[in-house]
């Protein structure tokens, strides 16, 4: 072997190729042996590289590429984990479940017609042409069917067709059904809420934990609701039969704690399974006790009498004329049953009298009208966790017709539950507390309160609704529900129809409080154009169909609600107006 190191015959080696070959081969070495350890070293990394493929070939054939597949799916929507949702008690209302989902991967495809043949055969449901398109396509990963049966997925692991898997995704599930529909809300198909308290969860940092990873399921604790599931049935189960009883286009009704504004229980009907959403794009399955907003009828005469009480303008025993219509204008306003003669303002409240109201109102001002409403929350948008809520529908130039009209609750329309938050305040010593449908305590609920009226202004309003349940509109609902000490307010309001209001067809209230001289609990029954029978002699009337419906309400839920029945208690104005330094 020629010497490297040594200079070729017949050529001349400069000093630069000398160094070179000095740096590569060194001095005194054993070349030899240095070549074989080069070699043993080339075989050894292209073993290890060899190896390293070969396992994951073989994971891959074992196990599928899941880690490219997830990674691959990430890109695009995959249902996400949410917090349970429970009520007051503890009981689910809302909960994941995992569910397989069928995705393709069109570039692992053998033969795509046979595998498009085998899906469809397998899922009827899936749409030919739909799937054909995407397993053409040039993408890593496509979705084939979300949520798909565990049965469905067995039988498409029997088909052994390449290039097609499974995804374990969160699926929503509400195990109660339409029960608390309209609270609750739905989600979409990934997991991501789109109404109800389900939107509020994502509008309230959900959606940003699930961007940063930190939503898992270990890491989320149930969001704990106001609402009592039991109270929740009791009420819905009635207003369905009222609904159904009265061919009633609608019914709807609220449960709410009076001293803390927690909404214990919220029906609207027609409901839907937030398990089917579809049923949600129904129209008329909208909330009608945050989304729709109405003329509420003779309820308002609280507020009206209320503002005059507090002003101390008036009294009780305040006289005013109601011997005939009352005239402006061109406008005649009458009383459903006048009596012909001045009624005290008690009267005015117990027989719903709407040319008191009106009278009441213009004595106390057009501006101190507006004012007042506006501080008990009646003129702007309620805001709540639910994302569906309306503006209230107020008079662009507030005249003194305006608040005529408006004193017996025509000419504004307002979110049925914005009218129990301010008739709360009328019963509750004069807190105006905002609604909530997450769990709070009193004390919680006073930090935020707002005082709107005085107390003693309380006490009276409290005294004018037991008046109203003992000898007024709302008797029929203290003798169904006997031993609770309701108090109570009817409305029946006229509904605009082509810009006119029609005397056939009507929205009837009925608002409770209960016990009337201790208030806890408020209770809003709504019946939308429910129909004359013959037991209602014809009449349409709030007295006649939802003052019952709440009373059979009220007897079913007080119990579940801790409220025990007292009987033989002394008359209202010893009962209530006893406490009131200012009673008149």
């Amino acid at each position: 072997m020629i010497d490297p190191s040594l200079p070729l015959v017949g050529h001349r080696v400069g000093w630069r190729q000398r160094l070179i070959r000095s740096l590569i081969y060194g001095r005194d070495v054993d070349r030899d042996a240095k070549a074989r350890a080069r070699v043993g070293l080339a075989m050894l990394a292209f073993a290890a590289v060899y190896g390293v493929i070969a396992f994951k070939l073989s994971m891959i054939a074992l196990f599928g590429d899941s880690h490219g597949t997830r990674r691959t799916a990430s890109q695009d929507a995959i249902a996400t984990a949410r917090p349970d949702i429970v009520d007051r008690n503890g009981t689910i209302l809302a909960t994941d479940v995992k569910s397989p989902s069928l995705f393709g991967e069109p570039r692992r495809i053998i033969d795509q017609d046979e595998a498009v043949e085998l899906l469809t055969a397998t899922l009827p449901d899936l749409e030919t042409q739909e799937v054909r398109e995407r397993l053409a396509s040039k993408k890593g990963f496509v979705w084939l069917k979300r949520e798909i049966t565990p049965r469905q997925q067995a039988d498409i692991k029997k088909l052994g067709i390449p290039g097609i898997g499974f995804l374990r995704e969160n699926k929503r599930v509400y195990p109660t059904g339409t029960e608390v529909s309209h609270l609750i809300g739905l989600v979409n198909i990934d997991n991501q809420g789109i109404a109800g308290i389900e939107k509020w969860l994502d509008n309230n940092g959900l959606a940003d934990l699930h961007r940063a990873g930190f939503a898992s399921d270990r890491l989320q604790r149930p969001v704990e609701l106001a609402v009592d599931i039991r109270v929740e049935h009791a009420l819905r189960d009635e207003l369905l039969k009222a609904k159904n009883k009265y061919s009633a286009k609608a019914a709807s009704g609220l449960v709410s704690n009076v001293n803390t504004g927690e909404i214990v229980a919220m029906v609207s009907l027609p409901d839907f399974d937030p398990n089917n959403p579809r049923e949600a794009n129904d129209p008329d399955r909208i909330n009608r006790l945050t989304t729709g907003v109405y003329e509420m009828g003779s309820t308002f005469k609280t507020l009206t009498l209320a503002m005059a009480l507090d002003s101390g303008k008036a009294t009780l025993n305040t006289l005013y004329d109601a011997r005939g219509a009352l005239r402006y204008g061109k406008f005649a306003i009458h009383d459903t049953h006048p009596l012909g003669r001045p009624i005290t303002l008690a009267e005015v409240f117990t027989f719903s009298s709407n040319v008191g109201a009106a009278r009441i109102a213009i004595a106390q001002g057009v501006e101190a009208h507006k004012a007042f409403l506006k501080k008990v929350g009646q003129l702007d948008r309620l805001r709540t966790e639910l994302p569906e809520s309306a503006s209230p529908i107020v008079p662009k130039r507030w005249g003194e017709l305006n608040t005529i009209t408006i004193s017996f609750g025509h000419g504004v329309a307002v979110a049925p539950l914005q009218a129990v938050m301010g008739i709360n305040a009328m019963v509750n010593g004069g807190y105006l507390i905002p609604p909530t449908f997450l769990k709070r305590s009193e004390e919680d609920a006073l930090k935020m309160a707002k005082r709107v009226v005085k107390k003693e202004t309380s006490d009276k309003i409290r005294y004018l609704m037991r008046l109203n349940a003992e000898i007024g509109t709302a008797r029929t609902a203290d003798q169904i529900a006997k031993g609770y000490y309701i108090g109570g307010k009817t409305g029946t309001s006229e509904k605009v129809i082509n810009g006119r209001y029609a005397k056939k067809q009507v929205l009837n209230s009925f608002t409770a409080v209960l016990p009337a001289d201790n208030p806890q609990f408020q209770v809003l029954v709504m019946l939308d154009e429910p129909k004359a029978l013959p037991e209602t002699h014809g009449f349409i009337t709030s007295g006649w169909n939802a003052v019952p419906t709440g009373g059979k309400v009220i007897e079913r839920i007080a119990p579940l609600l801790g409220i025990e029945p007292r009987f033989d208690l002394p008359p209202p104005d010893r009962l209530i107006l006893a406490a009131s330094k200012t009673a008149q």
